[in-house]
């Protein structure tokens, strides 16, 4: 589904990533904490097997006309293939805007063209960093502490878990360990947007991991950052950033107002979420310190120009250097090294690392319903690369096509002068290989509402093949092929075609977590518990309900049966009524889950309906389900019962019992994954 690849592989506001960010450093082993076996090393004898470092080449000068001619021969080609209707690219270096282009059209309708100056995207998660810039303006100002328990700037409180509370440094390095937040994340509708205060008050999402120990992408940490800004600074956020930030980089279009300003409000593209359907319409993300931006091609050169130069752009200063310096190295290794997975990229305070070719290179990428977008600097040569499209494309094709301009571009320009990989001996490989087997889910995830079912679909097999390499069906390359996982490291992988590194945290030699280059900063794979593995729940449960529809056929079934051939019913008395009383419950129970597939359903067409619209139908589903599996339940004990008194044939017995476990097990599933959680906070 749509809406789980978006759980999976996004930064979005409900987003986290595209394939194939990576960062092809040399390989280390990941350290084991204190008192615990260290992971296992290849054994000593012949020198490991090199394989060569990807994509090496002679590299192209990066001036306007090479830039510019191979743009124009990658990006209409690309964007019709893809069925993209429009995008904006901009590359800066040593200061100036290099190129700016605008390719295909912002209204489809209208054949209104691109214009990377005057046309304004949505950037998504990437407004995060405009975010994160104005809290550092206030760290440097004294006025707020990074480390401090953000209780302290809130007008409400954030409850502690395991007595601790959560900080500034943890929002900014997604580890506060808040649960998945969707409703009202993404409306249309102007009856349906909400005041950034009202919304974070509303539902403080639960916090399913202790602070700073697992990165979980979080846009409500985002919005509580957000919110912090203007509480400190005694005003709006949209006037903090639009007086701190957008003033001194003269981004004169650039705006988290929503719906935008009139005078801007004609400039803005229009977003299609789906090929060849109109659009939904203006997307006001709720969460809008998270996702809310919405700036030109040349904005978003001037905020690129400003962090390449250590916050400075044109004389202005909207950090200093020192500030800029902290902000863009990794300080989430220094607060807690075992929530990093070392080799693999890091998270900055706020950026994320997504190195290539051997350079140092920080990001963000960012997704909403129709846009799609990433923001790549290149620290050490003066370089920034900005990419928005406005249409995910066929097929999700935005995904694969900002990571391929990302890594071709890069091939192009900055080619790789690493050195040939290690190797792994293959005895110790596969046995590495091996320990990676089973189901996964990820740490960006939901626990205590229905959002939960998401993360039973979406669980991620890890296998091997028949020569004992990893294999990950649901991990494919750009080339939408599966990846070939190659051990250049005591867990460490690396994409035989690629440059994607995968790797694995082992402790008592038992993997805990794992990762891959362009999600480990902000995300990371765990042992899905036995409790709710879907290797053996799904399959039990399509049984389950296959003796549930079964119960409810014999019905008419048996009726049609007994009056063709003129019979009388086999059971009477108690035991009628039980049996009876068993389909009745069975039908109920069915009615209860086809309504919660329509609402799982409604998501992979679009978070609009992510709103209080839904709520009846949620309490429906929750209240009926409710009632309806204690029917089961107990309709399903009495029918055993009596299936068990003296005269009673085997069949019914067997039966009997089927129908019983098959209701545990159905309600076992919806408790446990949220459908039985009576709430519409989600």
């Amino acid at each position: 589904m749509r809406f789980l690849k978006m759980v999976l592989m996004s930064v979005v506001c409900w987003s986290a990533g595209a394939a194939a960010q990576q960062a092809p450093q040399a390989p280390a082993v990941p350290p084991s904490p204190a008192g615990t076996k260290p992971a296992a090393t290849a054994p000593s004898g012949p020198p490991p097997t090199l394989v060569a470092a990807p994509r090496a080449g002679n590299g192209k000068t990066l001036d306007k006309t090479d830039v510019d001619t191979w743009l124009d021969g990658y990006m209409p080609f690309a964007l019709n293939k893809s069925d993209i209707p429009g995008a904006v690219v901009v590359v800066v270096k040593d200061g100036q805007i290099l190129t700016a282009r605008g390719f295909g059209y912002a209204d489809v309708d209208k054949r209104t063209p691109v214009d990377p100056e005057r046309t304004l995207f949505r950037p998504g998660s990437v407004s995060k960093l405009v975010t994160w810039t104005a809290v550092m303006q206030l760290v440097e100002q004294g006025k707020l502490d990074l480390d401090a328990d953000i209780n302290g700037y809130l007008d409400f409180k954030i409850a502690p878990r395991a007595g601790k509370p959560v900080t500034m440094r943890q929002i900014m390095t997604h580890t506060a360990g808040f649960e998945e937040s969707v409703k009202y994340l993404i409306v249309y509708d102007k009856a349906d947007i909400r005041p950034l205060g009202e919304l974070l008050k509303e539902r403080v999402p639960a916090r399913i991991f202790d602070a700073g120990t697992t990165p979980a992408y979080s846009n409500y940490a985002t919005s509580l950052a957000g919110y912090i800004v203007g509480r400190i600074a005694g005003m709006s956020f949209d006037d903090y950033v639009e007086q701190r930030i957008f003033a001194p980089l003269n981004m004169r279009t650039a705006s988290f107002r929503q719906p935008l300003p009139p005078a801007l409000a004609p400039l803005v593209a229009t977003g299609y979420s789906k090929p060849g359907e109109p659009s939904l319409g203006f997307e006001v993300v709720n969460s809008a310190p998270a996702g809310g931006l919405s700036a030109s091609g040349t904005d978003m050169a001037n905020f690129m120009i400003a962090h390449l130069q250590k916050g400075q752009f044109n004389g202005a200063r909207v950090l200093s250097e020192a500030t800029a310096n902290a902000m863009h190295s990794s300080s989430l290794d220094k607060v807690n090294p075992a929530s990093l997975l070392p080799p693999l990229n890091r998270m900055e305070l706020g950026f994320f690392e997504t190195n290539v070719n051997g350079r140092s290179v920080i990001a963000h990428l960012g997704d909403t319903e129709a846009f799609h977008t990433s923001l790549h600097l290149y620290m050490d040569d003066g370089v920034g690369l900005y990419l928005s499209v406005n249409s995910g494309g066929r097929e999700g094709g935005s995904n694969p096509l900002r990571s391929a301009v990302f890594q071709d571009f890069s091939d192009r320009y900055f080619p790789s002068t690493l050195p040939p990989d290690g190797r792994v001996d293959a005895r110790l490989a596969a046995q590495h290989a091996q320990m990676m087997t089973g189901s996964w889910e990820s740490s960006r995830r939901a626990e205590t509402n229905f959002f939960a079912v998401f993360d039973l679909l979406g669980q991620v097999k890890v296998t091997v093949d028949d020569k004992g390499a990893l294999v990950i069906p649901a991990m494919v390359g750009t080339n939408g092929r599966p990846r070939e996982w190659v051990e250049i490291a005591p867990f460490v992988w690396r994409d035989r075609n690629g440059e994607d590194r995968l790797a694995a945290h082992v402790v008592n030699d038992r993997v805990v977590r794992w990762s891959m280059d362009f999600m480990s900063p902000f995300m990371v794979m765990e042992p899905v518990p036995a409790g709710k593995n879907g290797a053996w729940l799904l399959p039990a449960l399509y049984v389950a309900l296959a003796v549930f529809v079964f119960a409810v056929l014999a019905m008419p079934a048996g009726w049609i049966v007994r009056r063709r051939f003129k019979l009388q019913h086999a059971l009477t008395g108690p035991a009628r009524k039980a049996a009876l009383a068993t389909r009745i419950a069975a039908a109920a129970c069915l009615a209860v889950l086809a309504g919660w597939v329509g609402i799982v359903s409604v998501f992979d067409i679009s978070l609009k309906y992510a709103t209080a619209s839904l709520d009846p139908w949620l309490w429906l589903l929750q209240i009926g389900g409710l009632l309806a599996f204690v029917a089961a339940l107990l309709a399903g004990a009495r029918n055993l019962q009596l299936a068990f008194a003296p005269g009673q044939g085997r069949l019914r017995r067997v039966w009997s019992v089927l129908f019983l476990a098959s209701a545990l097990l159905i309600a076992y599933v919806c408790l446990r994954f949220g459908l039985l959680s009576m709430t519409v906070a989600y």
